[in-house]
């Protein structure tokens, strides 16, 4: 998953590091600078301050081989599993330039995706018994989003659109500034035609008679159920009857969320995952 992540979003992760880059180092580390010559190498472990998840160990490889190649980046545990405080997660071997210019990008990153894929794993293990996929939302970080969701997908949820770029999400400002769903799908359908590729279009409801109108358009992949209760949610789920697949968004909680996914849905967003999930503290050390 970490891999194949990476490949496909490689554009939008190499952006993301080298902003951090700009904006943390800028034109140079100046206190590195100043008592490390160039040759100087060093050995670094990074220690678990808590317990987590362990994600970012393939961001943090890329932030090294993109702008410190003379580091060596060691993963002492996989990505994906859990950890206790006190373990060793990673070593770095090299110039200690590079290392101490580079450690905090790659701990905000370790710790922050860390939390995420921590707080993932712990949601998607209480709706595990159901078929019901956990997804992210767009409530992320700016210019930290692409990773944000790599973490989602490491501590097992499944990521939603990227952006506004990728899908069409039919949501209810979109429908009261038109007026009505069937007036709005209209446009978007001609909207559609118009396209050299597909792209998937998921509609925001609020009542059955909003779904009612969704389905009048078989074309339409996924009915959002937006604030409804469990059992609004269930009562919808059974009235659309597999004609589509559907997600319920709003109000759920880590309290709740199982009692969403026993109704039969087939997804649940929160943006929970990435807005609320704390961070896991972490230390560089010299060895």
């Amino acid at each position: 998953m970490s891999t194949d992540f990476a490949k496909t979003y490689q554009d939008q992760l190499s952006i993301c590091i080298d902003q951090a880059i700009a904006e943390d180092i800028g034109h140079g580390d100046q206190t590195s600078l100043a008592i490390f010559d160039a040759a100087h190498q060093s050995s670094a472990q990074l220690i678990a301050k808590g317990d987590g998840v362990f994600a970012g160990l393939g961001f943090v490889q890329m932030l090294f081989e993109r702008h410190a190649p003379d580091v060596k980046v060691i993963g002492q545990h996989n990505e994906g599993l859990p950890f206790k405080a006190g373990e060793v997660l990673l070593h770095l071997k090299g110039a200690t330039q590079s290392i101490l210019s580079l450690e905090r990008i790659a701990l905000n990153a370790l710790q922050r995706m860390s939390g995420i894929a921590k707080t993932t794993h712990s949601l998607h293990q209480k709706i595990a018994h159901t078929s019901c996929q956990l997804l992210d939302t767009r409530k992320t970080t700016p210019n930290f989003r692409i990773a944000e969701k790599w973490a989602v997908a490491i501590g097992g949820g499944t990521n939603h659109r990227m952006g506004l770029y990728d899908a069409i999400m039919v949501k209810d400002n979109h429908i009261d500034f038109v007026g009505d769903i069937p007036t709005t799908l209209a446009k978007v359908k001609s909207y559609l035609d118009g396209l050299e590729h597909p792209i998937p279009v998921i509609v925001e409801t609020r009542n059955l008679e909003q779904i009612d109108h969704c389905m009048d358009f078989p074309w339409v992949e996924r009915i959002l159920l937006d604030n409804m209760t469990p059992k609004e949610v269930q009562s919808a789920v059974s009235h659309i009857a597999g004609a589509v697949s559907t997600e319920a968004s709003g109000n759920i909680t880590p309290q709740n969320i199982a009692s969403y996914a026993e109704t039969g849905v087939d997804f649940l967003s929160l943006g929970f995952l990435t807005h609320s999930a704390p961070i896991v503290d972490m230390s560089l050390v010299k060895v």
